[in-house]
């Protein structure tokens, strides 16, 4: 292996121009092997010309190639192909050539792919590192050419003037034979553009007055002639309008400001947010959350921590947010100083966050309870609106007064009706029968219950006058003039007025037209109860017709109640 490495050496001394000779007796020094460059592989476009720099020149105070040079330092190239493992001396050529620390392919084939190894070296120490080289196909992407390497991206002032350098350009200018030339791309637009802001200098694109509708994608393609052949690249710039530099450039904090209070609660996660301006600047910035004037890097607490994320960008100003986190906030906590603290190259600015407890208010359980509250309410009014004649009965049978014990009146209710025969046999055979029998009234009816020989006025006005209610039963021809009912109803009516313990009932056993009405009851019914008989439908006891009725009549005992089931 030695000796293969001794051949490999003079090889390429000979081929690169250099040549040195070993001492057979001298050791070999042994090579020290930096690994792969970090930068990721080179990335040329097949057809354009490129070139590989090699790593070890990348940081000049550790090796400098003039410096190597005058020490007696050679630097060789070696390439490991695509799917083989041993490094082969590059054979230079007019299309493959080395200038100083370059490799130059002039132009760069698909058969130029692989990993590529400069070596520095004398007789006593030897320094190696690689480099990947990939040669890509163009690929077709509309007006715009292709490109090997990602765009550059420049930064260019709104309303100031910008000088677009192709990249690479001074590198080709200074082996070239003469100056390059470039041309323009942007928008599918050859240079000259559209407008006469943009010129072309020295194969530099000069914006006079930077606007909005310049920014984007700009192409330049260099060709250059070097020793009789001719070589090109293509270079891409991605070209973003910031804001002008005249303006402020310090930053500012937004949140918190001079008037805002952090509500906090103890024993809970408490978030503290900060926001902070950032103006356009080449240059670093930071935010950052301090508690009593360390960071919270600096504390050895773990309940503190922080999370920086962006907000938004605007012509490259930036809103950044940082996000102080409290677990298990304390009482103590109250008395420390948060500062929220921003800074760039040109200044500093910092807010203090003034914190307020905030009071307990069980939500959850008022929630819970007014849920619960809305939910019983709806029930009730559900229950009643159905059931609200039941509640009413129930209502009265506990709390409502027996008129019994404060009246000397005899008589519950005295029915009054029209004398024929359908009329008669309702208010007898029903009314009757169930406020007497499955009610518990006492009735009174003046065919049934008056003396024979007496005096039809006076008895009437006594009966009338000796019971609770006046039950009325409503029919067509109702109190036809000088009939009975017309007498029972004008007593009725008239004891009412004079403030009487009597109430007037209403029963519609059929319907009746308001002009069929009386003189009396079409004066009066607007204050009476009225109370209408639906046929089969007001048979049951249960039935509608009876709660409304019992609503109107004396109050009875619950016992009662109970027995009818009502």
């Amino acid at each position: 292996m030695a000796l293969f490495s001794t051949v490999v050496l003079c090889l390429s001394g000979l081929v690169g121009g250099a040549s040195f000779t070993l001492s057979s007796d001298q050791p070999e020094p042994t090579c020290h092997d930096w690994g792969e460059a970090g930068q990721g592989a080179e990335l040329v476009l097949e057809g354009e010309s490129g070139w590989l720099s090699c790593p070890l020149f990348s940081h000049p105070m550790v090796y400098n190639y003039s410096s190597a040079h005058r020490a007696g330092l050679n630097l060789f190239w070696y390439r490991v192909p695509v799917g083989q493992d041993l490094e082969q001396p590059i054979r230079y050529s007019q299309r493959l050539s080395k200038d100083r620390e370059r490799l130059w392919l002039q132009p760069a084939t698909a058969e130029d792919t692989g990993q590529y190894i400069c070596m520095l070296r004398n007789r006593t120490s030897c320094t190696k590192i690689s480099v990947t080289l990939e040669v890509v196909s163009p690929k077709p992407q509309g007006c715009e050419p292709p490109v090997a390497t990602a765009p550059r991206q420049v930064a260019a002032p709104l309303q100031e003037d910008t000088t677009l350098v192709c990249p690479d350009l001074e590198d080709v200018a200074k082996m070239a034979d003469s100056h390059p030339s470039v041309t323009w791309y942007h928008r599918c637009f050859v240079f000259p553009f559209w407008d006469p802001d943009r010129v072309v200098q020295a194969g530099s694109l000069h914006i006079n007055i930077m606007s909005i509708q310049y920014q984007g994608l700009y192409y330049c393609q260099v060709q250059y002639s070097k020793k009789n052949r001719t070589g090109a690249f293509t270079r891409a710039l991605n070209v973003t309008g910031v804001s002008p530099s005249i303006l402020p450039k310090f930053p500012s904090i937004l949140h918190p400001n001079k008037d805002q209070v952090y509500s906090v609660r103890r024993d809970m996660e408490v978030r503290l947010q900060c926001q902070a301006l950032f103006p356009y600047l080449d240059g670093a910035w930071e935010l950052w959350w301090s508690i009593d004037g360390k960071r919270v890097g600096q504390l050895q607490d773990p309940r503190f921590s922080s999370i920086s994320s962006p907000v938004k960008s605007y012509f490259g100003d930036r809103t950044e947010q940082s996000v102080l986190l409290i677990q298990d906030f304390q009482r103590h906590d109250l008395d420390t100083e948060f500062n929220c603290s921003a800074r760039n190259q040109l200044g500093f600015a910092t807010h203090r966050a003034t914190l307020q407890e905030e009071v307990y208010l069980p939500s959850v359980e008022l929630g819970c309870g007014l849920g619960v509250t809305l939910v019983l309410m709806l029930l009730l009014f559900v229950v009643y609106h159905v059931f609200w004649l039941e509640l009413l009965l129930l209502y009265r049978s506990w709390f409502g007064t027996d008129e019994r014990h404060t009246d000397d009146k005899e008589f519950d209710v005295y029915i009054s009706y029209a004398r024929n025969s359908e009329e008669e046999n309702f208010a007898v055979t029903t009314l009757r029968k169930v406020l007497e029998n499955e009610l518990g009234y006492s009735v009174c009816i003046f065919d049934r219950d008056s003396l024979p020989g007496g005096t039809i006025t006076d008895e009437t006005l006594s009966f009338v006058g000796r019971s609770r209610r006046l039950l009325v039963v409503l029919s067509p021809g109702y109190a036809a003039r000088g009939s009975q009912a017309l007498l029972e109803l004008k007593a009725g009516i008239d004891s009412m007025a004079l403030g009487g313990h009597l109430r007037v009932i209403l029963v519609q056993y059929k319907p009746v037209q308001r002009r069929g009405w009386v003189r009396e009851l079409r004066s009066a019914h607007v204050v009476l109860a009225l109370v209408r008989w639906q046929g089969e439908r007001s048979s049951a006891l249960s039935s509608t017709f009876w709660k409304r009725l019992r609503l109107q009549l004396p109050v009875q005992q619950l016992v009662k109640v109970g027995k009818d089931g009502g």
